[in-house]
């Protein structure tokens, strides 16, 4: 009987060493493997493709069909590495159907008329003479955080690992490391982002240089996920922004957006850092204005004459 525990040490240690997962992907494998592992002592089953369907149908009792998909695919990884290995002989998801339906659900973003609020928002502060150095000097990291948000589409987790020599403000140019360590660089082109950015950095240089990391918080290290989350509560309040609003929306509300303009896909494919162009299509749907656009310009009923 293979000794499942064993092995997923072997296996963590080689999705980290050889393919160079990041911590948030091997934290998420360690959590899915030990549910399944826990299931299968359980049940006292082994690897087969049996218990496997059953431990589906468990997950189907508790879990939303995205979160189902994702613990399937952590333990379909984990098996296509032991037949790789040699570890087993026959993967036991070689015959297993286990499609079903997921729902679709389309992004969320902002619009376009609310980014320019929430950045004004943020903007005033810097002309407000009755506010504090302190305060002024952390909106710039403000404004800088938000800018660079909408300006590359970046996911948060990016923005928060950037190090201070993955920013070139002389070129405009971000080198963004994005999941499975995959490099990219984004081009920063408006001068209010430059300008954005570059003001931070000569308010924040010297914690810059003794922290490494880009952004930085008010104790003096890396800028927090939840830091950023928070900063976009306390302006959308600032605004008077019903909605709520997260990082992860100005990356849905950047891809939508550039797709308004007719820019091709493949081309903000590259941008997001998708390995996929089949996850960048979530954001091929006809937005509201394009819509309107469409069927107000191209609608043949325009061209009718009735009376």
């Amino acid at each position: 009987m293979l000794d499942l525990s064993m092995m997923l040490e072997h296996y963590y240690d080689y999705c980290k060493y050889q393919k160079n997962l990041n911590s948030k992907t091997i934290k998420a494998y360690r959590i899915d493997l030990k549910q399944f592992l826990d299931f299968t002592q359980n049940s006292k089953q082994e690897l087969t493709k049996s218990n496997i369907s059953n431990f589906a149908r468990l997950l189907h009792k508790t879990y939303k069909p995205k979160t189902i998909k994702r613990k399937l695919a952590s333990i379909k990884a984990f098996c296509n590495w032991l037949e790789y290995e040699e570890f087993i002989q026959e993967n036991p998801f070689a015959k297993l159907n286990l499609k079903f339906h997921e729902p679709y659900v389309l992004p969320r973003t902002i619009p376009l008329d609310i980014i320019e609020v929430l950045l004004q928002s943020a903007y005033q502060v810097l002309s407000d003479e009755t506010a504090s150095s302190y305060k002024k000097r952390t909106n710039l990291r403000d404004v800088a955080v938000l800018e660079l948000l909408f300006a590359t589409g970046i996911r948060v987790s990016e923005l928060c690992s950037l190090k201070a020599n993955d920013i070139n403000l002389v070129n405009g140019l971000v080198r963004i490391y994005g999941k499975g360590a995959k490099e990219r660089i984004i081009i920063i082109s408006n001068p209010d982002v430059l300008a954005a950015l570059k003001n931070y950095k000569t308010a924040f240089n010297q914690q810059i240089e003794d922290i490494g990391y880009f952004f930085i918080n008010r104790v003096n290290n890396r800028l927090s996920e939840q830091s950023v989350r928070l900063m976009i509560i306390k302006y959308t309040k600032k605004a008077n922004i019903a909605e709520h609003l997260t990082p992860h929306m100005f990356r849905h509300s950047f891809a939508t957006l550039l797709l308004e303009e007719d820019v091709d896909i493949r081309y903000i494919q590259q941008i997001l850092g998708h390995s996929s162009i089949t996850t960048t299509q979530i954001y091929t749907h006809v937005s509201t204005k394009k819509q309107n656009d469409i069927l107000t310009l191209k609608h043949p009923r325009n061209r009718l004459s009735i009376y």
